[in-house]
C-alpha cells in the first residue's frame, strides 16, 4: 500500500504528539475556492505562496492571513532579497514535492537538501491555530504556529517572522 502525504504528515503530527484538527474537503486551489466551499475556521486558514528570488538561488514559502495581499516588492525589501516572482510548478514539485494548489509549510517534510526559508506573517501570530493542507489539497489541518515552528527545528528547516 502506498502511504500518501496526507498520511505522512498525520502520521508525523500523531509521532510529535502535535494537537490538531482536520477538515476533509473537496479538492481546492486557491484561497477563493475554500471560501465558497465554507470550510470550518476559515478565517483561520493561512493563504501560503512559494516565491523565489531572480536568480532561482532562494527559494521562500510565505504564510500570511488569508485575507491579506501578497506584495512581492515590500517582502523582498524586508528580507533583504534581489526581485522576487512566483516560483513555477516544477520548482514546487522539486523542492517541497507538491503540486498546484497543494502549498503548505508542512511541505518543508519533502525539501532534503532543506532550499526552502518559510517566512511567517507576524499576524498569524495573534491566532491560537492556523489551517494549512497537509501536502494534499483536500484536506486541512488546524495545529498552532507554536507547534509547526516544532516541526521547522526538527527538520532543522529555515524559518522567520516578519511583518507583511
Amino acid at each position: 500500500m502506498v502511504i500518501g502525504e496526507k498520511e505522512k504528515v498525520l502520521a508525523l503530527l500523531n509521532e510529535m504528539r502535535i494537537p490538531y484538527q482536520m477538515a476533509n474537503h473537496p479538492a481546492v486551489f486557491t484561497i477563493e475556492e475554500m471560501e465558497q466551499l465554507q470550510v470550518v475556521h476559515m478565517d483561520k486558514v493561512a493563504k501560503n505562496l512559494f516565491v523565489r528570488d531572480e536568480k532561482k538561488r532562494n527559494y521562500y514559502l510565505v504564510m500570511m492571513k488569508n485575507q491579506k495581499r501578497a506584495n512581492l516588492k515590500e517582502l523582498q525589501q524586508r528580507i533583504n532579497s534581489s526581485r522576487l516572482s512566483f516560483a513555477n510548478e516544477d520548482d514546487l514539485r522539486r523542492y517541497l514535492g507538491l503540486s498546484k494548489g497543494e502549498v503548505s509549510p508542512l511541505g518543508i517534510l519533502n525539501d532534503a537538501d532543506r532550499i526552502v526559508t518559510v517566512i511567517i506573517d507576524n499576524d498569524l501570530m495573534n491566532d491560537e491555530f492556523v489551517g494549512v493542507h497537509p501536502n494534499d489539497n483536500t484536506a486541512t489541518v488546524y495545529i498552532s504556529i507554536d507547534d509547526l515552528t516544532k516541526i521547522f527545528k526538527e527538520y532543522k528547516q529555515r524559518y522567520m517572522f516578519i511583518n507583511l
